[in-house]
């Protein structure tokens, strides 16, 4: 991680989005919801760690990081923050800061800034995440441990549709399995809050399940993600119990992107060159206003970084043997209906690898 601080010409580097500090430290920065708990990079030196004096044993007990610097108070950050980029005589010098993920707010630079006023401020917001793209091979191994437990997930999604199934009686049919099933995968496992949707709910991006029950020729959506030490692996996959042509025609088209943009993901390609392909087949189609979100992103731990490599028009980055990507290709039908199939690939040298053992076509019941 030096490395690619001193490869951004920077002085040092301040670390605050969670997922990254997680990725950097081990601590989850779970008591940064107070303030920044801000991890300092700085080339030749440890890193230091700056935290709430209350929680201070606890990043001790599950961070690899030996200096750590404490504050007290909400007002105190600032200060303190900026006694520690004194000390490293830093005050004048470039330092980055992760001004466009979670975690930082505004005030929390200004009151950096106004301590040290010729500090030179640089967006980082890009750089760990640059780096925790790759994966190594223990992390790839957590992730396919997660992805057993995903697709675990996705067939008793299948299994158990039937008339008057709730979404509440579903998640939790899955939950009891991955928690039956985590004992035999070794480490932290869990599952994110998922996305069931039945019938008319199926409109609703990114909805909690409810009491709501399943009728004959409805749709049902599902969006899910288990963890392992934190790296969550997600996966979308539908289903219509009876018939619905609305969702079903949705479908058969998410299929046919899903293939394109699965095939077109490849070391040396560039984000935008994959959405683009995506939206290809869309075009062909005469339907291509049925998208209206991202191709992809990265993942690995926290998933829902801001920041991060993400498959949409525009983007440059370019695709390295090493990187985990979900493509959740959900499409809106004409009456509002949100359907579709979903990958989550390995990008190899020899192309991209399905993380899944689950077909991404639609299962009917």
């Amino acid at each position: 991680m030096l490395q690619a601080v001193a490869s951004a010409r920077l002085d040092a580097l301040v670390v605050s989005a969670h997922g990254h500090l997680r990725y950097l430290s081990g601590y989850d920065g779970s008591g940064g919801y107070f303030a920044p708990f801000p991890l300092i990079l700085v080339p030749g030196r440890l890193p230091t760690y700056v935290v709430r004096e209350y929680d201070e044993q606890a990043v001790r007990a599950y961070s690899c990081i030996d200096e750590i610097v404490a504050y007290t108070q909400q007002h105190d950050f600032g200060k303190v923050c900026a006694d520690v980029l004194r000390r490293y005589g830093l005050q004048s010098k470039r330092v980055g800061f992760e001004l466009g993920c979670w975690n930082l707010a505004p005030a929390d630079v200004s009151a950096i800034q106004a301590q040290l006023p010729d500090l030179k401020i640089a967006d980082a917001t890009r750089l760990v995440s640059s780096v925790a793209a790759v994966k190594s091979d223990l992390e790839l191994h957590c992730m396919r441990d997660a992805m057993r437990m995903t697709d675990l997930a996705v067939r008793i999604f299948q299994s158990s549709l039937r008339v008057g199934v709730t979404e509440l009686e579903m998640a939790a049919s899955m939950a009891a399995a991955i928690e039956e099933e985590a004992c035999n995968a070794g480490g932290e496992v869990g599952m994110a809050p998922a996305t069931i949707l039945f019938g008319e709910r199926t409109k609703l991006p990114h909805g909690p399940p409810t009491h709501h029950p399943i009728n004959n020729n409805e749709p049902a959506f599902l969006e899910v993600g288990a963890s392992k030490h934190g790296y969550t692996v997600g996966m979308v996959r539908c289903a219509v119990l009876g018939r619905h042509p609305e969702t079903e025609s949705l479908h058969a088209l998410a299929e046919e992107v899903i293939e394109v943009i699965v095939a077109a993901t490849k070391p040396g390609t560039t984000a935008a060159a994959v959405d683009a392909a995506g939206r290809e087949v869309l075009k062909q189609s005469g339907r291509q206003g049925v998208f209206r979100q991202r191709t992809g992103y990265q993942t690995g731990i926290n998933w829902t970084e801001r920041g991060d490599l993400s498959l949409e028009p525009g983007a440059e980055d370019i695709l390295k043997a090493g990187m985990t990507l979900h493509m959740p290709n959900i499409l809106c039908s004409e009456n509002g209906y949100l359907f579709g199939a979903g990958a989550h690939v390995l990008v190899t040298e020899r192309g991209a690898e399905l993380l899944s053992g689950t077909p991404h076509t639609l299962h009917r019941v």
